[in-house]
Formats: structure tokens, C-alpha cells, sequence
């Protein structure tokens, strides 16, 4: 075979490929938004489940799971940023600095099953923390945070060296390098990696079966008092995300229209991703616009 023809059979399946995985996601996300999305309505967003009888909605577990993911970022951009800059610009190359690296890589592929057991066991029963939004943001930070390590190390260390001993040898301290030079040529991979690490956050269930709970109490959006128990802003009370309750609520089956509330909720996870997904992106590029002064 002639390079010339390899090159064309070369191209043909990679762009073969890239149609199959373009139609694949396409398929996937129509399915779902055709089955679910006639379902939706302004009463199904905004009132409680029913368990015994048609009707209800998913307001509650949707609310769950907007402010989870908000606790989630809360606790875990800070760490994982801080410490895939030190990673990347302080740590010194040894036996400990590869040891850290390996931590990570093994907490990156624990079953959600094993970390969910953890939390139930330290985080609920050892710590008295119970079932609870912010025992749920504790056991997903441990899914996250080592995406998060990795991925600002890795941007870290793709910028640059250039910039960075340009900023060096003009009198800038290490610090102001990274937060000034560094962090903002950084900045959109550092966001792609919160995005993926936020779609976690909308999507697990199997963890937060056994940290944040599978009920929730009755919530009192007139109550913003965060220590109430029945304050929707209290992060110490058992919450039941959209995720926990598509399989809940499937496994169940107490509901007369649980197949349609599924398909309505299911349609509703994926929209509300896509719409994350497509802010956080157009905030990442005005950011770096912002922050790089350019155009």
C-alpha cells in the first residue's frame, strides 16, 4: 500500500469514528429528550413527588441537586486547584512526589459503590455528620479531587516556559507569576475540568445513596434560616438528588406514572447538564479574554 493510500484509508476511519461517536451521543440525548421531554412543565419543575398516586414532580431533588453541586465546587476547586499548583511549581521530583501522584491515580478509579461505603462509615457514622448534603459533598470530592489535581497540574504545566521566565527575569515573585502569567493561559483547561467533574456531581447516585440520603424532608422555600430543618439552605439535612430519585423512583414503582416522572426527570438531568456545560464554557472564554486582555 502506497503512503498516499494509506493516508486516505487513515482518514476515512478516523473521521468514521468520530461520526460513529457524534452519532452515538445524538442518539442518545434524542432518545432521552423525545421519551422525557413531553413530560416536563412549569408545575412538574416546581412541586414535590408523589409516591402513592399520579401527579408530583421532581422540584425538591432538583433544588438537591443545584446546591450539591455548589457545596461539591465549594470544597473541591479550592484543594484541587491548590494542590495541582503545588504539583506543578512547588513540589521537588522524588520518591514523595511520585507517591502523591499515585494516591491520586488510585483515588481516581474507586467504584462510587466503595466510596460511598466510606462515607457511610467515616463521614456519617464516624464523624456524626449523618445523612446529609454536605456528607454527600464530602464523599464526591473524593471523586473529584484528584480530576481536579490532575488536570491544573497538567495545564500548569502546559503553559508556556517561555512566559513564565519572561515574568521571572522581570522581578515578578513565583507567586504573582502563577496567579498573573500562569493561571490565566491555564484558566480554560482549569474550567473544562471543573465541568467534567460537575457532571459527576449531577450524575452519581450510587455514593449518595448511602451519604445524603433517599428521602428528603418537606422544604420550606419561604424559610431561609440554614439552620432550619426544613430550610432548603440548611446543608445538614438529608437531601434526595434527581439522580437518586430516577433510580428510586424506578426501583419503587409505588407511583402510577413512575415510567413517565423517570423519562420527565431523565430529560430534565440532561438538559440541565448541557446548560452547565455551555455556561461554564462561555465563562471560561470571557474570563480569558478578561484576564489575557485579549480580543
Amino acid at each position: 500500500m502506497s503512503a498516499k493510500t494509506a493516508n486516505r484509508v487513515a482518514t476515512i476511519v478516523i473521521i468514521s469514528v468520530a461520526v460513529f461517536i457524534v452519532a452515538l451521543l445524538a442518539g442518545l440525548l434524542g432518545f432521552i429528550l423525545v421519551r422525557g421531554i413531553g413530560h416536563i412543565s412549569f408545575d412538574f419543575l416546581t412541586s414535590a413527588p408523589q409516591t402513592i398516586k399520579a401527579g408530583g414532580g421532581i422540584g425538591p431533588q432538583l433544588f438537591n441537586s443545584l446546591f450539591l453541586l455548589v457545596l461539591t465546587l465549594i470544597i473541591t476547586v479550592p484543594l484541587g486547584v491548590g494542590a495541582g499548583i503545588y504539583m506543578s511549581e512547588y513540589a521537588k521530583p522524588g520518591r514523595f512526589t511520585d507517591f502523591i501522584r499515585l494516591i491520586v491515580e488510585v483515588l481516581s478509579s474507586f467504584p462510587s459503590i466503595v466510596v460511598g461505603l466510606f462515607g457511610l462509615l467515616v463521614i456519617v457514622n464516624l464523624f456524626g455528620l449523618g445523612f446529609s448534603l454536605f456528607s454527600g459533598a464530602l464523599a464526591l470530592t473524593v471523586f473529584n479531587l484528584p480530576l481536579m489535581v490532575r488536570i491544573t497540574e497538567q495545564a500548569i504545566r502546559g503553559v508556556p516556559r517561555e512566559q513564565k521566565e519572561a515574568s521571572l527575569a522581570l522581578g515578578l515573585s513565583r507567586w504573582k507569576t502563577i496567579t498573573s502569567v500562569m493561571m490565566p493561559i491555564a484558566l480554560p483547561t482549569i474550567i473544562t475540568g471543573t465541568i467534567l467533574a460537575s457532571g459527576r456531581v449531577f450524575g452519581e447516585a450510587a455514593a449518595l445513596l448511602f451519604t445524603a440520603g433517599m428521602t428528603s424532608p418537606r422544604l420550606d422555600f419561604s424559610n431561609w434560616n440554614p439552620l432550619s430543618p426544613t430550610s432548603p439552605l440548611n446543608p445538614f439535612r438529608p437531601a434526595e438528588t434527581l439522580a437518586v430519585h430516577i433510580w428510586k423512583i424506578n426501583s419503587e414503582g409505588l407511583a402510577p406514572d413512575a415510567a413517565q416522572i423517570a423519562a420527565g426527570a431523565s430529560a430534565v438531568l440532561v438538559i440541565v447538564v448541557l446548560l452547565f456545560n455551555f455556561t461554564a464554557r462561555w465563562f471560561g472564554r470571557y474570563m480569558y479574554k478578561k484576564l489575557t486582555a485579549s480580543k
